[in-house]
């Protein structure tokens, strides 16, 4: 574990300490700004049970867990447990894995694929390939040659049309690929798990997205004639979307160092970094993004998670706030009953940790480029590491069946309060509407 921990060393240099003193400021600014509005008992209890079981097998709808979880037969985290080795076709399966939840069960958010090429110290002189798949959902008046996802950039990464309008987003994070060694190594915890969290957070605040945006779209006509200077509104001006991204590269092939770790994100965050943007942004208040990477209003990181009793520390003292909202959102279940493990401790123990007790040390993961570029983190990974950690027996096995659900509930009412949508969670009778799902490339 000591090759993935960051502690700085050494008095900060004045360019450190200018960019923590933006980074929090930026983040404090976020913090004042975002809409996060606290759901009701009854909005809680209707999103956390509206998990599709439609899709598992019967024999899986007995069991007293989300049968979507379940190892074998689950039917968002069976298909990722397999090796996934970058360039491999157990990589590509799980790639196509998600497009197909996406694609049937999801059919308003778009995909954008972000590939990079990159030799290894375990493949000599042959390049691998590195894809990120990265799911959007943006406010559907965005969705028409508006959003960043159907941007277009000239060949210096400048964007080449005029008057473009970019939307926030928060942005989930895993990675999908496992080890290159011991060969057949599965990555349960590491991270197959968190995947499937991160699919089912996206099916579970879905609903509630497109019923509050067809909110403010139909008030937007009904003001319109009345409004004509303002026909935006300011409930569109203030909206931002949601992305859930699946990074690839993040396993070391040999060991772990600067070069050999992180492929994929940091082809990512080096793409986007060159992404300028022309437009107006999104916000009255903002000055507005002027790359790809200033569109990420929270940059959540989840690793590591599946195993029974985890203790998240909150790393970074300028979204402790986030790590707060996330504590509660688990107290709040808990309090409901609504949680099916049975922990020592909470989840997220540190919800009142003393300023004095931030050091600025962290695990080095996928979050790291982001970091380094100023994105605000919220790094949802257990300190220590379980057990399993890069050995044989992380696989489905070993998983511990009631946390993996517990995290999908926990995530998703922490989502569900940033994006607003207290009095639009239906109910499970209610249906999902169905819309437009697009692919920005093919496979």
């Amino acid at each position: 574990m000591s090759s993935r921990w960051c502690t700085p060393r050494g008095p900060p240099s004045p360019k450190s300490l200018l960019f923590t003193l933006v980074t929090i400021l930026s983040v404090f600014f976020i913090h004042q700004t975002e809409g996060y509005t606290t759901l009701s008992d009854k909005s809680i209890t209707h999103l956390v049970s509206s998990s599709s079981y439609s899709s598992s097998s019967e024999d899986t709808k007995t069991s007293n867990h989300d049968p979507d979880f379940d190892p074998h037969t689950g039917a968002l985290l069976s298909p990722i447990l397999i090796p996934r080795v970058p360039g491999t076709p157990g990589s590509e399966k799980v790639q196509r894995h998600f497009i197909d939840f996406f694609s049937s069960e999801l059919p308003n958010w778009t995909l954008e694929w972000q590939n990079s090429t990159s030799k290894t110290p375990a493949t000599g002189d042959t390049d691998v390939t590195f894809s990120n798949l990265i799911f959007r959902r943006d406010p559907p008046w965005l969705s028409r040659g508006t959003s960043t996802t159907n941007q277009k950039y000239d060949a210096d990464g400048e964007e080449d049309k005029e008057g473009k309008k970019f939307v926030k987003r928060l942005t989930l994070a895993a990675h999908y690929d496992s080890l290159y060694r011991p060969e057949g190594f599965i990555g349960a915890i590491d991270s197959a798990a968190p995947c499937a969290i991160l699919m089912a957070v996206a099916r579970n605040v879905d609903r509630a997205l497109s019923q509050r945006w067809e909110g403010i779209m139909k008030k937007r006509e009904e003001d319109v004639d009345g409004l004509e200077d303002d026909a935006d509104g300011d409930d569109e001006e203030e909206e931002g979307g949601v992305q859930i991204m699946f990074l690839d590269g993040e396993e070391a092939w040999v060991s772990w160092t600067d070069m050999d770790s992180l492929y994929g994100s940091r082809a990512l965050v080096a793409e986007w970094e060159g992404r300028k943007f022309t437009g107006d942004a999104v916000g009255k208040r903002s000055a507005g993004p002027k790359t790809e990477l200033d569109a990420i209003s929270l940059f959540v990181l989840l690793d590591l998670l599946g195993a029974p009793d985890p203790k998240i520390n909150s790393f970074f003292k300028n979204t402790h706030w986030a790590y707060q909202h996330l504590a509660a959102a688990e107290a709040k279940l808990r309090k409901l009953d609504l949680l099916e493990s049975t922990p020592q401790q909470p989840f997220l123990p540190e919800g009142k940790k003393a300023p004095q007790r931030f050091t600025g040390g962290y695990v080095l993961d996928d979050h790291v480029p982001f970091l380094q570029r100023g994105v605000p983190v919220l790094h949802v990974i257990p300190l220590p590491f379980p057990d399993v950690w890069h050995t044989m027996d992380d696989d489905g096995d070993h998983l511990d069946v009631p946390t993996v659900g517990d995290w999908a509930k926990i995530v998703s009412l922490f989502v569900a309060e940033w994006m607003d949508v207290e009095g639009f969670v239906p109910g499970k009778e209610e249906g999902a509407k169905n819309g437009g799902w697009r692919e920005k490339e093919e496979l």
